[in-house]
């Protein structure tokens, strides 16, 4: 650190040269010292001058202030398949953009992808940090002047969350409410919350509404619920502005095709029918392994409401427009329309134009029969519709990123 004050010199006794048994001091060498001391003050101040007239000296990052006309927005698990497409239509509106990933299921890849986009010092930053870790949630809030926050960072599988529900409830729960006590000290003013259709669990009656009784019945949808429980019974005596959006199931891919979907390899078997139906359609492995065929519907698959992806991204800068202090919202996010297993198989090999070869199994614990939504409030509140809901064509968006993407987010590949 430089030194702004006087250079002080300590008393001294003159050094001797000792010349045939006899010490005389030698006066050039005192004043050559005296010469530096003074040479370095004034170097000093020229230096601390020059760095005082700089406009970054002592300038804080941009991140770290509230700019007006400027929206930064927080987007945790950022490096994620939903968070990344999140941040890229966050950033394509002109916003500004922290993401904050621990990289467990995210992508580097993917971050660096949106750093290339969009290049510019005051638009982006990435911050590899946990959400488990209190002491640096708070550090991250207390050091960056966030707008807003959406909080996508999850575990989310349900086969997954049977076998280890700890996890989940640590890293859902407890990280969302190590956000919201952030984000309280800080006074962050909005919350924009990723939960999702599993807090409904297996309603006897469809399609689902928001007033459908929330009876989760795997340990991700109780995580997920508990969650929005803790925002809801905060917001009461907040004036935080809240949007609970509850996904149904996602797919699809940024259509332009700068950001796909990239699970690791040990969680494919966990993973969505969409990232299973491409594995087998790349021969990575052998069959697909449809889990239940003796369930109550049409053709005994399950069903369920599938969304792409840029239609819920769509839906969360909604929710962010429309987001009013003191206020609650809460949305289902998804078509409308319930499609079974064996019709996504279909619309699968039709948009690779690979035969692939299914294996029936037994029903995966956790999963439930039917599920797909009214998406009415959110058309009537936000003014949203899905408008990609041709489950070919959305395959055939993500199978294109897929086929040139082998290795995920590593070197592309050309494709024909």
């Amino acid at each position: 650190m430089l030194n702004s004050g006087r250079t002080r010199t300590q008393p001294r006794s003159n050094r001797s040269i000792p010349l045939g048994g006899m010490d005389y001091a030698d006066p050039k060498k005192k004043n050559n010292f005296v010469g530096k001391i003074l040479m370095a003050a004034i170097l000093t101040a020229l230096c601390i001058l020059m760095l005082n007239q700089s406009p970054n000296f002592n300038t804080p990052s941009v991140f770290s202030r509230h700019e007006p006309g400027v929206t930064h927005v927080l987007v945790t698990g950022g490096a994620g398949f939903i968070g990344s497409h999140a941040a890229l239509r966050l950033l394509n509106d002109s916003y500004r953009v922290t993401i904050v990933d621990n990289l467990s299921r995210g992508n580097l890849g993917a971050v660096r992808i949106l750093q290339e986009l969009f290049p510019e010092p005051d638009r982006l930053q990435f911050i590899y940090a946990d959400l488990g870790d209190a002491k640096v949630v708070h550090k991250i809030f207390s050091e960056n002047a966030f707008d807003a926050v959406m909080h996508f960072a999850a575990v989310a599988y349900v086969g997954e969350s049977t076998l280890d529900p700890l996890k989940y409830y640590h890293n859902i729960t407890s990280n969302t409410l190590t956000v919201l006590e952030a984000m309280a000290t800080r006074g962050i003013p909005t919350l924009i919350y990723s939960s999702t259709c599993a807090t409904y669990g297996e309603p006897k009656k469809m399609p689902i509404t928001e007033e459908t009784p929330q009876l989760p019945i795997n340990p991700y949808g109780k995580a997920k619920k508990m969650a929005e429980d803790i925002i809801l019974d905060f917001h009461k005596n907040s004036n935080m502005a809240v949007m609970i959006l509850r996904y149904f199931n996602v797919i699809g891919s940024d259509p332009n095709g700068r950001l796909g979907e990239a699970p690791r390899p040990e969680l494919r078997e966990h993973g969505r029918i969409s990232g299973a139906c491409f594995d087998a359609a790349r021969g990575i492995i052998p069959d697909l392994k449809v889990r239940g065929i003796d369930y109550k519907t049409a053709d005994g698959t399950c069903i369920r409401d599938y969304i792409d992806v840029t239609d819920l991204v769509d839906a969360h800068v909604k929710a962010l427009e429309k987001a009013r202090p003191g206020e609650a919202g809460i949305y289902n996010v998804g078509t409308g329309r319930g499609r079974s297993v064996k019709e996504f198989v279909e619309a699968c090999k039709a948009a690779t134009g690979v035969p692939i070869k299914v294996d029936f199994l037994p029903r995966r614990p956790g999963d439930y029969a039917e599920v797909y939504s009214d998406p009415t409030k959110i058309r009537n509140e936000l003014n949203w519709t899905a408008k990609y809901t041709d489950l070919q064509e959305s395959l055939q968006i993500a199978w294109r990123w897929q086929k040139s993407h082998l290795n995920g987010y590593g070197s592309p590949v050309a494709t024909s």
